[in-house]
């Protein structure tokens, strides 16, 4: 599926590569849209990926987070871990969106949102233009035309 490689290719021609190239491939499919979707929202929720790293950090899992950005391996996050983190409204409101029960949505955000950083970082820093990003991202992920 080449849907979030046109959003965050490098430029508007290009839907072969970009931060998160290949990410619906690699992550299951159909199902997973809606999951990514929430994902990028959450992160839009919290300012984006700086806000994000500086939550997780507040909550003991900078070093987490940090390895997500980074150009090495990304570290493993719990489920449980993330919902401490953002909530568990937070998470609570993610699952009863995704329609799934909560234990399996803060799952599914463990495995999906390293990724996604990861994806949004491959240099191993925040882009200037991540919150551009992640509002592109959004925009084609939930059928607008703006991205």
């Amino acid at each position: 599926m080449g849907l979030l490689n046109g959003i965050f290719g490098n430029d508007a021609a290009s839907q072969s590569s970009g931060p998160l190239g290949g990410l619906l491939d690699g992550l299951g499919g159909e199902d997973d849209n809606d999951l990514i979707t929430a994902a990028m929202s959450l992160l839009q929720q919290y300012g984006g990926l700086s806000g994000v790293l500086d939550l997780l950090r507040r909550k003991g899992l900078g070093q987490q987070a940090e390895s997500w950005i980074g150009t090495g391996p990304n570290m493993e996050v719990s489920g449980e871990q993330l919902e401490q983190a953002f909530g568990p409204s937070t998470i609570g409101d993610i699952a009863s969106q995704l329609g799934t029960p909560k234990s399996e949505t803060s799952l599914a955000l463990a495995r999906i949102l390293p990724e996604i950083v990861d994806r949004l970082t491959p240099d191993g820093k925040i882009p200037e233009n991540h919150d551009d990003l992640i509002s592109r991202g959004l925009a084609m992920l939930r059928g607008g035309d703006n991205a």
